[in-house]
């Protein structure tokens, strides 16, 4: 028999799924309730508060998991990396990954970025500044490597971040030809973004 302590873990993971169930393209969390979500899961309204002190705390902790699933997944991608050597094409297959697995956490974290709430706004900024800082020390890590210098491996990261991020919410709902040629362009355009930044690092070093 499940301990009291696990059985509490599932009724909250039960709790995450059902609100991630009810997410799609027409609908936000903002327009969930607390009662239809319990009743997804098969609790009493009355048992949520067992597990969160109110919706929202719900929804930061739904951020939080979206957050930690990509960084964890991009940290395998470097395995593949060192294996293959090719970054950017990695990058964006195990981030296409990422989405087909966990399309209404990402549905989430690009809505409540720029959502009426700040502690949602907060929890979303706090998890792409973790991503950034993570690519950012690898792109550094990779420059050294193969000597090729970045003018400025952080705003290189947020570039990118911010463009994957841009990218992704159109590749949410793209037909699998449209997929595959977003990913097509998106590798493109991060290529520009890493010559561009090389290209400027020698510029700027010709200039002292």
């Amino acid at each position: 028999m499940a301990t009291r302590a696990e059985q509490k873990l599932k009724t909250r993971r039960a709790l995450m799924d059902a609100a991630l169930a009810q997410l799609s393209a027409d609908r936000g969390f903002g327009s969930l309730s607390l009662r239809e979500v319990a009743r997804e899961a098969g609790i009493a309204p009355t048992s949520f508060y067992r597990h969160f002190s109110e919706l929202d705390e719900l929804g930061l902790a739904l951020v939080d998991e979206g957050g930690v699933a990509l960084r964890q997944l991009m940290r395998q991608a470097r395995k593949r990396i060192a294996r293959n050597g090719s970054a950017i094409s990695t990058s964006v297959d195990t981030f296409m990954e990422y989405l087909g697995n966990n399309s209404n956490l990402f549905r989430l974290m690009l809505r409540e970025r720029t959502g009426v709430s700040k502690p949602f706004r907060t929890a979303v900024k706090a998890e792409i500044d973790h991503f950034v800082t993570e690519l950012a020390d690898d792109l550094g890590r990779f420059a050294d490597e193969q000597n090729k210098p970045l003018a400025d491996a952080r705003v290189v990261a947020e570039a990118m971040v911010t463009l994957v991020f841009n990218q992704g919410a159109e590749a949410l709902d793209a037909t699998p030809k449209e997929r595959e040629e977003l990913k097509h362009k998106l590798k493109t355009e991060l290529r520009m973004i890493l010559v561009g930044s090389q290209t400027l690092a020698q510029w700027q070093q010709g200039r002292e």
